[in-house]
């Protein structure tokens, strides 16, 4: 393996800190880039309480999406970047572009400055959001060839920023990216260990349901990849020779019924798991209550859907192999009660 120097914007979140993580693991050199020099300390505490190894190899960089500032040395001798920062605000938000802006814009930011100092290739972290959204139901098997609808059913500003940002992205590597490559990531609902005490993606869902904040289960199918996962991808992706100019779907397998995840949580967490509902809602309440609630909306959108979504290409060109969804399910579930995340 050749090491590499990689950038990982975002070096704060979730996805990012589980690359940083692995691609320590591995022996690259890693700079990330965080809003703020003022959280390298915290950063560093919650990935050494993750295990992280060499973090001597690990240095931090300030640089925001919403500014020029401080990309160019970011960027600067990196053989890669992994653009995993972006906005994320899933549901009901007033104004598109307080997430669609700065996704986009974040995003041409990255590129921009990796043309010019000359970066083999950036892996960009977009999101199934961008692929099985918007669409009426159907059978159809997703799969990198489709695009999410940006006015259809179910959609929402999240997922139109993902949409959008990725677009926009492949339409500038096109047209003004010279020698830099292009790789994009589309996650399904991200699971897994939490790192510090930050929940982040769908380990929110994990939690509420712990809390016992959820009165039920809509009759809801959720497609499930663990986060280690699709830090595995994105590492697979830096140097995949077959993964320049390719999309690939994460997932680990079929869609799992928010009622299952209810029930692996009772059955793997002992007393953590009292609160955890067993009823189920019915269809018309949940679309009752949408009448008067955006949340609510963009459940009935998706009540009754079970997505199939197709990880073949991941496994054909990068040789990815990802757990069952059930092991991301309890493995968020036993780090949000070991962390002492689950106190309503």
């Amino acid at each position: 393996m050749t090491t590499q120097q990689v950038l990982v914007t975002g070096g704060s979140g979730f996805i990012a800190g589980h690359c940083i993580l692995q691609l320590l693991e591995d022996g690259h050199r890693v700079r990330a880039t965080l809003r703020s020099l003022d959280k390298e300390a915290a950063v560093r505490a919650v990935l050494a309480d993750a295990g992280m190894v060499h973090g001597d190899a690990l240095t931090f960089v300030a640089a925001d999406l919403t500014s020029d500032d401080g990309w160019p040395d970011a960027v600067r001798d990196c053989d890669v970047v992994l653009h995993v920062a972006s906005p994320v605000r899933p549901g009901h938000v007033e104004d598109d572009d307080d997430l669609v802006v700065p996704a986009r814009d974040g995003t041409l930011r990255v590129l921009r400055a990796a043309r010019d100092e000359g970066v083999r290739r950036v892996v960009l972290t977009s999101a199934f959001h961008a692929v099985g959204f918007g669409h009426p139901h159907t059978d159809h098997v997703f799969t990198e060839d489709d695009w999410s609808v940006l006015d259809g059913p179910g959609m929402d500003a999240y997922g139109r920023s993902k949409t959008l940002a990725e677009r926009a992205a492949w339409d500038f590597v096109r047209d003004e990216g010279g020698s830099t490559e292009l790789t994009t990531m589309l996650p399904v609902a991200v699971m897994g260990p939490v790192l510090g005490r930050d929940v982040s993606g769908s380990n929110h869902l994990v939690q509420r349901i712990l809390q016992g904040r959820l009165p039920g289960y809509p009759d809801m199918s959720i497609p499930i990849v663990d986060v280690r996962d699709v830090a595995s991808a994105h590492v697979l992706a830096m140097s995949t020779d077959g993964a320049a100019g390719r999309r690939f779907l994460l997932a680990s397998g079929p869609a799992m019924a928010m009622r299952h995840i209810g029930a692996l949580l009772r059955e793997n967490l002992g007393a953590a798991a009292d609160k955890v509902p067993t009823r189920r809602i019915p269809n018309i309440v949940v679309r009752a209550g949408a009448l008067f609630s955006q949340e609510l909306r963009s459940v009935a959108a998706e009540l009754g859907q079970v997505k199939k979504v197709s990880h073949e290409t991941a496994s054909a060109v990068l040789g990815w192999e990802p757990r069952r969804p059930e092991d991301a399910v309890v493995a968020a579930g036993e780090s949000l009660v070991r962390k002492a995340l689950v106190a309503v």
